[in-house]
């Protein structure tokens, strides 16, 4: 097992600015999406599907599935930390989750579950990934299995119809 991957990998820092504060005096729902997007961007940059790398090889990601947590309310100025936990991948597909975090307190914010598949630019259909990045996400996988699945992962959107009008 590779000791210096981090379980979970912890990208993107930063803080809800007053421009993603909504009427209701905090982080918009869009900015939730606007933050998970760019912490995708360093999870990939990790497991080596950095720009260089899909520039030189002419592919990239689309997410083709997700589904967003609301847990507890952002407001202005507070300090965000996204963790990222691989869930399972194979040579064209990635599952994983993003886990917003208070950045100073720790408490989940939210979650974004997704699936993202490997794409050649030229077809702009699914291709397998480079073998280095498919070695390099083996290597994270090992790591994050041992990690416990959150419980977000794999949820339903629902109304229960013993709780339906309740």
């Amino acid at each position: 097992m590779d000791h210096s991957i981090p379980a979970p990998f912890v990208g993107l820092r930063t803080e809800v600015k007053p421009e993603w504060i909504d009427d209701n005096g905090h982080l918009n729902a869009g900015y939730y999406f606007v933050v998970f997007d760019l912490s995708v961007t360093d999870f990939l940059a990790f497991a080596g599907l950095d720009r260089t790398h899909r520039d030189e090889q002419h592919v990239t990601t689309f997410s083709v599935e997700g589904h967003i947590t609301f847990e507890r309310e952002l407001r202005l100025g507070d300090p965000i930390e996204v963790r990222t936990q691989l869930l399972g991948w194979d040579a064209k597909k990635l599952h994983y989750i993003n886990l917003m975090h208070h950045g100073t307190e720790g408490w989940l914010a939210a979650t974004n579950e997704l699936l993202t598949m490997h794409i050649s630019q030229e077809t702009r259909r699914s291709a397998p990934m480079a073998q280095e990045v498919q070695d390099r996400l083996a290597a994270i996988a090992e790591v994050h299995a041992a990690m416990p699945a959150p419980p977000q992962v794999g949820r339903v959107i629902g109304i229960d119809a013993g709780r339906a009008g309740a």
